[in-house]
């Protein structure tokens, strides 16, 4: 895995546990696989409700095995890969998120939520 698409599977992670812990109260495990390409990733980092866990898992999947040779940023792509109603769930979140953390001072992640 490239240094963005770590990247890009590290931010999607942190927005997924903000918008489950504003959205679903409840218990949150760390997210934990049996993937070894996700071993870089500091998953203990980001607590999820069950829910939040299958769809962090499902995207993940398809960022990992994404057909395409160069990989653009999910949002920019030519053939979305997700299952109906997952694109949506995936713009939901990246929308909420981002609003939170940056209204919350962090502007670095104002680039990624710009482009």
């Amino acid at each position: 895995m490239t240094k963005q698409e770590i990247k890009d599977l590290k931010v999607l992670a942190q927005f997924t546990a903000v918008y489950c812990k504003t959205h679903h109260p409840g218990i949150k495990q760390p997210l934990e696989t049996d993937e070894t390409t996700l071993q870089k990733l500091p998953l203990d980092k980001y607590p999820v409700c069950d829910e939040c866990r299958e769809f962090l898992l499902y995207a993940f999947e398809r960022r990992i095995h994404c057909p395409l040779e160069d990989r653009p940023s999910c949002k920019h792509c030519q053939i979305h890969c997700y299952r109906p109603g997952h694109r949506e769930k995936v713009r939901e979140i990246m929308r909420f998120s981002g609003q939170y953390l940056i209204k919350r001072g962090r502007l670095d992640l104002l680039w990624h939520y710009l482009f």
